[in-house]
């Protein structure tokens, strides 16, 4: 493609006629509320045409006030303060629950049990006993359901995927990831530091983004841990770090690690996989970009932004990058691409199972941190 036909072409308005709305009730008006509403507004003229058109129709939050004026932001045709009137609503087809990890179980689930799409924020439980019976109740259902691991959905993760696929890497021997952030020295009574409402902390905050990622770019299952999780902050109830030695069931080694007690360290998701043929290496605070070792040759950056780009389509000329929030609109894009009969959830968005998957994993490591042993994940289903 030249460089005048890919300008020309980027970000163009494509297809016409009646798109079918879809009517949308968002639980939870904070940090993912706003993610996920920003998402909806942004993808009905961005990724055009959208496959349905999103009606936001209710929101829902405890505090009336709070949950007035979001509604109000965000474009939604009414406030609520209990989810219950959510799943009860005719009017809204899906249901997106971005709220706390203890909130995750009751209202997706009854929500599916009433007929309505599902989509629900990582992690997808507040441990594996929990994500099993998430999964396994909204399954027997038959409804569209995916759990937010939005990061599958930044292009240069999707590109790396593609690359790794086509066997430009060939064997993978290791995988190394880490997700370091600086936030939790705070002494603010957030509920992420509250067990009973979180499950856990750095770990299923941060470290289940870790886990999902690699198992969806290598395509294998981790099968051993051996872990350890620290709490740094007098008497927090949830681990502030841990660490991680991982194998694979296809013989891949690596490491996973997760810490909120990194100062400088803003958003920084990093990971490198080495394989027998070359290497490749991100890094979420310059998400546009993807390091490729071709064999030895050292690394060289590729700025993922190019009109063939994985998601570029919907966007602006090559190396005018885009931001961590798109990485939603190409998630619930492909949510809507599900429910119209367009795709599918699976490989590309995290089904509820990758969602139970990625808890199992995190309970092992808890376990191997509590008895010192190395640890087997055994999955159900």
């Amino acid at each position: 493609m030249s460089e005048e036909t890919g300008f020309q072409t980027m970000g163009r308005a494509s297809g016409g006629g009646e798109i079918q709305p879809i009517g949308v009730g968002m639980l939870g008006y904070a940090f993912m509320g706003k993610a996920h509403s920003n998402a909806f507004k942004k993808l009905s003229y961005m990724a055009w045409p959208p496959p349905l058109m999103p009606r936001l129709v209710a929101i829902a939050g405890r505090d009336e006030a709070a949950v007035s004026e979001a509604a109000r932001r965000y474009g939604y045709e009414r406030a609520v303060t209990d989810w219950h009137e959510l799943v009860s609503d005719p009017e809204i087809e899906l249901f997106d629950n971005g709220g706390p990890n203890n909130l995750h179980a009751e209202p997706t689930v009854l929500a599916a049990e009433a007929g309505k799409h599902v989509v629900c924020e990582k992690p997808l439980g507040r441990d594996a006993a929990e994500s099993y019976e998430i999964w396994q109740r909204v399954e027997k259902t038959g409804v569209v359901a995916l759990c937010a691991f939005n990061y599958r959905f930044v292009p240069a993760n999707r590109l790396a995927r593609m690359l790794i696929e086509s066997g430009q890497l060939g064997e993978i021997h290791h995988f190394r990831g880490r997700y370091l952030q600086e936030w939790g020295t705070t002494d603010a009574g957030v509920w992420r530091f509250d067990k009973s409402l979180a499950g856990s902390g750095a770990l299923g905050d941060l470290g289940a983004h870790v886990i999902d990622l690699a198992r969806y770019l290598l395509g294998d299952e981790i099968a051993t841990v051996s872990g350890v999780t620290a709490t740094f902050k007098p008497g927090r109830e949830v681990d502030d770090a841990f660490e991680a030695a991982v194998q694979f069931e296809g013989g891949t080694v690596g490491t996973i690690e997760a810490s909120r007690f990194a100062p400088g360290r803003k958003n920084s998701f990093q990971w490198e996989i080495n394989g027998s043929k070359g290497s490749l290496a991100f890094d979420m605070e310059r998400m546009n970009e993807l390091y490729i070792s071709e064999g030895t040759s050292g690394f060289r950056t590729k700025l993922v932004s190019e009109a063939d780009d994985p998601f570029w389509s919907w966007w602006w000329p090559h190396g005018h990058i885009i931001g961590w929030g798109d990485t939603f609109v190409h998630e619930l894009t492909h949510v809507l691409a599900a429910i119209a009969g367009q795709d599918t959830i699976a490989p590309h968005g995290a089904t509820f199972e990758d969602g139970y998957r990625a808890a199992e994993v995190c309970d092992a490591i808890v376990r191997s941190s509590e008895n010192g042993r190395r640890e087997r994940v055994e999955y159900r289903g």
